[in-house]
């Protein structure tokens, strides 16, 4: 999957990520071709960049399955909007909606456990707390399945991750999508959306399952392990087991998704901020169980190894720092006449030594003249 600016975009790719409007309609689905309207569509709403399968419009690929249907995400944020709506206009929370919602992600995580974790879709400006609730129940779900959660447990994290960000929908959008350096009041403000949060989840609490559970869920996730965090500075164990989970979807989804005052980083470089960078705030054992669900080299990522440059052919649980991938080309640069295939697990550790993306990629395939998803048709 090549991530590629809006302006290099060609009629005909197909695309690998799906970019949704803040109700869950979307405006194009993974695995959509692109058409000249849709290009032009684009440009207009702001979108810098998205990725594709191939640049190479002929090359008919189709992106990885996620971990859920691309309806069910849909109409998660769909529902998820119309609920935070309800609850800023009238204080309600429709529990039956969100339980539903919830339910609809479990099942699908569920049934497609074998998958790992693909790009994330793309969200515009004023969709982002919709789409991101969803995405964090969605790993947030995955995450507890691979913990060996029963069905309840299940269902509460799931709830809880969707609920969240609750407290965000009193915050100025002004001060969410702001691309300078918050005042201190202005952090202040976004400090106070756990507690927020946690309040109006008990103030509810008649109608929703474990509301001390969920409120604290709400409390907690932007908590350290080491005490860093706020609102509350708690470390450790003191920290409930789903607000750790809930923690590490809420910073993986926050650092893949593009903002007004950033731009989406890839699944490697959140691996490496999170595990490397951001040492002290997460449980290490959750992180690593997490990543290891987690596509960090997607199919199709192209990459500098010790044996010179190659495309990421498969993905596997467990495996996903050393995928398997195809050598076309030495380490300089030069196409060998026959490219070869290795599984990177089996081999020394540290064979990859960068990701290429951006204008480093285009550049790359210039100067190849070609495209390195050639070397994917017959995976496929």
């Amino acid at each position: 999957m090549l991530r590629i600016p809006v302006k290099k975009l060609k009629a005909g790719m197909i695309v690998s990520q799906s970019i949704y409007n803040k109700k869950g309609a979307s405006y194009l689905v993974k695995g959509q071709p692109l058409t000249l309207q849709y290009i032009q569509r684009l440009k207009k709403i702001g979108i810098p960049a998205i990725s594709v399968t191939s640049t190479n419009p002929n090359f008919k690929l189709m992106p990885p399955s996620d971990i859920v249907q691309e309806t069910t995400r849909a109409n998660a944020i769909q529902r998820v909007f119309d609920a935070f709506q309800d609850v800023e206009n009238s204080g309600q929370l429709n529990v039956d909606t969100m339980q539903a919602v919830s339910d609809n992600i479990l099942l699908d995580v569920i049934q497609r456990r074998e998958n790992l974790v693909q790009l994330t879709d793309i969200r515009l400006h004023d969709t982002y707390t919709f789409a991101h609730s969803v995405n964090v129940a969605i790993l947030s779900a995955m995450l507890g399945l691979l913990c060996h959660y029963t069905k309840q447990d299940l269902a509460l994290l799931t709830l809880g991750a969707l609920l969240h960000d609750l407290g965000k929908i009193k915050v100025s959008s002004k001060i969410l999508n702001k691309t300078s350096r918050l005042n201190n009041e202005e952090f202040s403000i976004i400090q106070n959306h756990p507690m927020e949060g946690a309040r109006r989840i008990r103030q509810m609490g008649a109608i929703l399952p474990s509301p001390s559970l969920l409120a604290s869920i709400a409390a907690q996730h932007h908590e350290h392990i080491d005490g860093k965090g706020y609102p509350q500075h708690l470390t450790g164990d003191q920290i409930h087991r789903f607000s750790k989970i809930v923690a590490i979807a809420d910073v993986y989804d926050a650092l893949t998704s593009q903002r007004p005052y950033k731009k989406a980083y890839t699944p490697s470089i959140t691996h490496n901020i999170m595990v490397n960078v951001n040492k002290g705030q997460f449980d290490m054992e959750l992180l690593k169980l997490f990543f290891n669900n987690v596509a960090i080299y997607p199919v199709g990522t192209l990459i500098k190894t010790i044996y010179g440059f190659g495309i990421v052919t498969k993905c596997e649980f467990g495996k996903t720092e050393t995928p398997s991938v195809c050598i076309f080309a030495n380490t300089e640069g030069k196409i060998l006449p026959n490219p070869i295939r290795m599984d990177l697990s089996e081999d020394v550790p540290n064979a990859i030594e960068m990701e290429i993306s951006g204008i480093e990629l285009l550049h790359f395939i210039h100067e190849l003249n070609i495209d390195p998803t050639i070397y994917l048709l017959d995976e496929q």
